[in-house]
């Protein structure tokens, strides 16, 4: 990563949807980036920022053919290794936001295993276009993913790997490698690489009033100062 892309990193770090959104009027892009409010976070009080890796997946036009139960198991590890591949993995990197477009399907690419070895990778969010599953663990591992479904299937016999790092489709917006994704309870955006600096230093200026504003209501309210105005 440049040394660029570290500082515009660091512009973004706490900056929440709400404020990314306000910046990206002000840049003369409203309603620009906004995803699909169908795509949501699996658990609350996740807050993801970082540089888009992308992925596409499509239906599969193929048939898994009838076969005794025991031979699923190899059939199954054939479709992941050949048909449903995950190569994103070994290009994730610490300030990482991956976009997965699954063409809005209702598949469970994205679980558990793979959430927890996300994370390991340093990966700061995940935003699916399609499904994920094994929800209850992915919240309780913090893995901070938003998606349009939390699905119950596999992908073998409906989905199939077409393309990695290029320009997606995530909830009707356009995703390119290298843009800035956001994500909190609000859902998520996405600011074109091109005006994500002078986004981000908007979005902070209206952060700091909203910190300013709300702190003196605090202290007039007697109330404990938290994190979200200090």
């Amino acid at each position: 990563m440049t040394e660029r892309a570290d500082s515009l990193l660091d512009l973004y770090r706490g900056l929440r949807v709400a404020d990314v959104s306000d910046g990206m009027d002000a840049v003369g892009r409203p309603d620009v980036g906004l995803v699909d409010r169908a795509i949501r976070p699996i658990w609350l009080g996740a807050l993801a920022f970082g540089r888009a890796v992308t992925a596409r997946y499509v239906a599969t036009n193929l048939v898994v053919p009838q076969m005794p139960a025991e031979e699923y198991g190899d059939y199954a590890g054939r479709w992941y290794a050949e048909k449903c591949q995950y190569p994103f993995m070994d290009l994730l990197r610490p300030g990482n936001f991956l976009v997965l477009d699954l063409s809005g399907l209702e598949v469970g690419l994205w679980g558990s295993n793979v959430g927890l070895r996300a994370v390991a990778s340093g990966v700061a969010g995940v935003a699916i276009d399609g499904g994920c599953r094994d929800t209850a663990e992915v919240a309780l591992q913090r893995c901070a993913v938003w998606t349009r479904y939390r699905a119950r299937t596999t992908v073998i016999g409906r989905l199939e790997f077409e393309s990695l790092n290029q320009v997606v489709n995530l909830g009707g917006v356009k995703v390119a490698p290298g843009d800035m994704v956001v994500g909190d309870d609000d859902g998520v955006i996405v600011v074109p690489a091109e005006v994500a600096e002078e986004v981000a230093r908007w979005a902070r200026g209206e952060l700091n009033a909203d910190k300013r504003g709300r702190r003196a209501l605090y202290e007039k309210l007697g109330r404990d100062l938290d994190e979200t105005v200090k």
